[in-house]
């Protein structure tokens, strides 16, 4: 069965908007070979409509590197309630909001790798909520940037429990939850 896991960068006051804007500079080798790791175990990404459009905005330009090129190689799965273009960034194949449980469900059992998914939203809330989520990997960086849009929201409680802690030499921490039992 393929796991599926939540790889969402976040500031040390929970806020996961905009992280081109404060975590680059953080990205040291460990952290680079880390996410390079993460990424070659997963032959699929999972987005939201939101981010898989701002994300379509840049990764068809990168390329020529080991990581940019598996990335874009990869499924994409956008799960969208309303029209999106999925013509700019693929392979690309709409998930329909409302059958997110059911097609996930299905792609969970299918032979393949991990499944990642960039960005935490109602997407990762639901796949939680419906025990379909594997685990979190929050990368918690040393940036206090004092607003924006919460890692989490009221519908994402639940239990945790952390399985593994990772420490670069930059400061950056990733940690690893699974869903627990309530």
């Amino acid at each position: 069965m393929r796991r599926i896991i939540a790889s969402t960068y976040t500031t040390l006051d929970g806020y996961i908007d905009n992280p081109h804007e404060w975590s680059l500079q953080y990205n040291d080798e460990g952290a680079q070979n880390y996410a390079f790791e993460l990424i070659l175990g997963a032959d699929a990404l999972l987005l939201g409509r939101v981010t898989y459009e701002g994300m379509a905005q840049a990764w068809p330009n990168m390329g020529g590197n080991p990581y940019a090129d598996h990335v874009n190689s990869i499924a994409k799965y956008v799960v969208a309630s309303e029209p999106v273009d999925i013509a700019t960034w693929g392979p690309s194949t709409v998930v329909p909001g409302d059958k997110l449980v059911e097609t996930v469900g299905q792609l969970k059992q299918q032979d393949g790798a991990d499944i990642i998914i960039w960005g935490s939203g109602r997407l990762t809330d639901d796949l939680a909520a419906a025990g379909l989520l594997h685990e979190y990997r929050i990368w918690l960086y040393p940036v206090i940037k004092g607003h924006g849009q919460p890692l989490f929201r009221p519908e994402s409680t639940g239990p945790v429990e952390l399985v593994d802690t990772v420490t670069f030499d930059s400061g950056v921490v990733v940690l690893t939850y699974r869903p627990a039992a309530a």
